[in-house]
C-alpha cells in the first residue's frame, strides 16, 4: 500500500459548525526522518475558535438529549471506519509524527479500543436511588442522583499520539452527552482531522449535529481563545507540565483534566530478574522513539546487582534499531522537529560532562537520536529530573530497596513507575509506598490498559483517562429529592 492513501479522505478546511470553513492561512506537516512535507494543513485562528464556540454552546442542549441509542451508534459506526482504514491511519501517523510503524499500529489498535469501550459505556452511564430516611427529616423522601453532561469540553492534545489522544478526548465526551472541540498539536493535525471527520459524517447519518464535535487548528492564542471562555465546561489537556499549568490558571473556575509529563521509574530489585528487567528496559525506553510519558527513563538498581544488570542491558541495546520509520523493523526513528532533537542532546552532553557515564549511545545517527544509556548521573541533572521525551535511559544504583523506593518519589513528577521483584511482600509495598498514578509489577511502566483509570500525581496532572473515567470527569451528579406527598 502506498504512504498516500489517506489523502482526500476529508474536505479542505476546518469542520466548524454544521460546515467546513476556509483556514485564513495554512501550515506544512513535516515527516520528521527526512524533512520532506507531507501536506499543507489548515491553521486556523481566535476567530475561528471562537465560531467554533458559537456553535457548541448552540447545540449544546440538544447534544446532552441525544438518547443513549444514538450517541452509542454513532461511536460504533466511528470504530467501524477507522477500523476500514486502519492501514492508511498507520501510515498516515508514521508520516505526520515520525514514529516508528509498530508503534503506530499500536496506536490505532489502542484508538479502536477506546472508540469500542466508550460506545459500550454509554449504557452504563446512570445514578441510582438513596436512602433518605437515615434522618427522621428524610422519611418519607424519595432521593435518587443522575448523571448529567458538564457542558462544552474543549480536548487538547500532544503530538506523540495524535489519534489516539484525540479518540481520547472525543469518544468519552461524546458519550457522555457533550459537544466537542478538539485542538491537536501543531506538527500533527492531519489524522485528527480525518477522525474527526468521521465523527461528523456518523453524527450525519444518525440524524444529530455535526457541531457536537468540532476541530480548530491553531497557535497558543487559538489555545487561549478556547480555554478561557467562559461557556467551556471542562478543558482536558495532554502535554507539558508546564503549559498545562498554565492552561490551569488562566481557565479557572472551569474544570480542568491534566494529563502531563513524567521521568518514568523502573526499580530493579536485588530478587529481580535481571535478563527480564532489562529487556524491559529496553522494550519500555525507546518505544515511540522515546517520546511517551510512561516510556522508561529513570532505572534505579540496587547496588548489589548493579553490574549485572549493566551488563545484560549493554547486551540487549544491540537489538534496538535506527532507521526509516516505514521500515518494520525500525524501533527508533528521528523525534519530532531538531529542537527536541538538540534538547536531548544537550541533556545528555550536560550528564557526561557532570560524570555521567554514556553506556550506549549518546550521539546523532543522522536525523535521530541513537538509543542512549546513561550510568551514575550525579544529582541535579535535567536528564534524572525532568522529562527527556526521547530514547535515553539513565541508571542510578541505590543501596537497598528502602533508598529505591525514596528514589522514585524524589520526582516531583508521579504518572507511572514499575517494580521488578520476585517477592509478592515487595510487590505490594511498592504499590502501597509509590507516589504514582499507575505501579507496574514485572513489566514496563509504559504498559497501559485503555480500560483502567489512567492518570498521575503531583506535576503529572489531574484527572482520569480511560473511557469510563473519562465519561465521569466529563458529567456532573445532579441530586433530585421528591416527596410524593404530604408529610406523615
Amino acid at each position: 500500500m502506498s504512504d498516500d492513501g489517506w489523502r482526500g479522505r476529508w474536505p479542505e478546511g476546518l469542520p466548524v459548525g454544521d460546515a467546513w470553513v476556509a483556514a485564513g492561512a495554512s501550515r506544512e506537516v513535516v515527516f520528521p526522518y527526512d524533512g520532506s512535507v507531507v501536506a499543507q494543513a489548515p491553521e486556523g485562528d481566535p476567530v475561528l475558535a471562537g465560531q467554533a464556540l458559537d456553535a457548541a454552546a448552540k447545540v449544546r442542549r440538544e447534544v446532552g438529549r441525544l438518547p443513549s441509542y444514538v450517541r452509542r451508534a454513532v461511536l460504533q459506526d466511528v470504530h467501524r471506519d477507522v477500523a476500514a482504514h486502519r492501514e492508511d491511519f498507520e501510515r498516515l501517523l508514521v508520516l505526520e509524527t515520525g514514529k516508528p510503524l509498530v508503534d503506530c499500529r499500536v496506536e490505532v489498535e489502542r484508538t479502536l479500543l477506546t472508540l469500542e469501550t466508550s460506545a459500550e459505556e454509554v449504557a452504563r452511564l446512570h445514578g441510582e436511588t438513596v436512602p433518605l430516611d437515615l434522618l427522621a427529616s428524610g422519611r418519607g423522601l424519595v432521593g435518587f442522583w443522575q448523571r448529567r453532561p458538564i457542558g462544552v469540553v474543549v480536548g487538547i492534545a500532544g503530538y506523540n499520539y495524535p489519534l489516539l489522544l484525540a479518540a481520547h478526548k472525543i469518544a468519552p465526551a461524546l458519550a457522555a452527552g457533550c459537544p466537542v472541540i478538539a485542538k491537536p498539536a501543531e506538527p500533527t493535525p492531519l489524522s485528527t482531522l480525518w477522525l474527526v471527520h468521521l465523527f461528523r459524517e456518523a453524527l450525519a447519518r444518525a440524524g444529530a449535529p455535526m457541531a457536537a464535535v468540532q476541530l480548530v487548528t491553531g497557535d497558543a492564542e487559538v489555545g487561549r481563545a478556547l480555554t478561557t471562555d467562559a461557556r467551556v465546561g471542562a478543558v482536558s489537556f495532554t502535554g507539558s507540565a508546564a503549559v498545562g499549568h498554565a492552561i490551569a490558571r488562566a481557565a479557572a473556575p472551569t474544570k480542568v483534566l491534566l494529563e502531563l509529563g513524567s521521568n518514568a521509574a523502573l526499580v530493579v530489585s536485588d530478587d529481580a530478574d535481571l535478563d527480564a528487567a532489562a529487556a524491559a528496559v529496553v522494550r519500555g525506553g525507546y518505544y515511540a522513539s522515546g517520546q511517551a510519558c510512561i516510556s522508561v527513563q529513570r532505572v534505579i538498581v540496587v547496588e548489589s546487582v548493579r553490574d549485572d544488570f549493566v551488563r545484560l542491558l549493554r547486551a540487549a541495546m544491540a537489538q534496538v534499531v535506527v532507521g526509516d520509520p516505514r521500515d518494520e523493523a525500525t524501533r527508533v526513528a528521528p523525534l519530532i522537529d531538531t529542537r527536541s532533537t538538540d534538547r536531548v542532546l544537550g541533556w545528555v552532553q550536560d550528564a557526561a560532562a557532570a560524570g555521567a557515564e554514556i553506556a550506549a549511545g549518546g550521539a546523532a545517527q543522522g536525523r535521530a537520536i541513537e538509543p542512549t544509556v546513561l550510568v551514575d548521573v550525579p544529582a541535579g541533572q535535567r536528564v534524572w529530573d525532568e522529562e527527556v521525551f526521547g530514547p535515553v535511559v539513565v541508571v542510578r544504583a541505590v543501596p537497598d530497596l528502602d533508598a529505591a523506593l525514596e528514589a522514585v518519589n524524589e520526582s516531583r513528577y508521579g504518572l507511572h513507575a514499575s517494580v521488578f521483584t520476585r517477592s509478592l511482600a515487595t510487590a505490594f509495598r511498592a504499590i502501597e509506598e509509590i507516589e504514582a498514578g499507575g505501579v507496574v509489577i514485572n513489566e514496563v511502566p509504559g504498559f497501559r490498559s485503555d480500560v483502567m483509570p489512567y492518570g498521575g500525581v503531583k506535576d503529572s496532572g489531574i484527572g482520569r483517562e480511560g473511557p469510563r473515567f473519562a465519561i465521569e470527569e466529563l458529567t456532573v451528579t445532579r441530586m433530585a429529592v421528591i416527596r410524593p406527598g404530604e408529610p406523615e
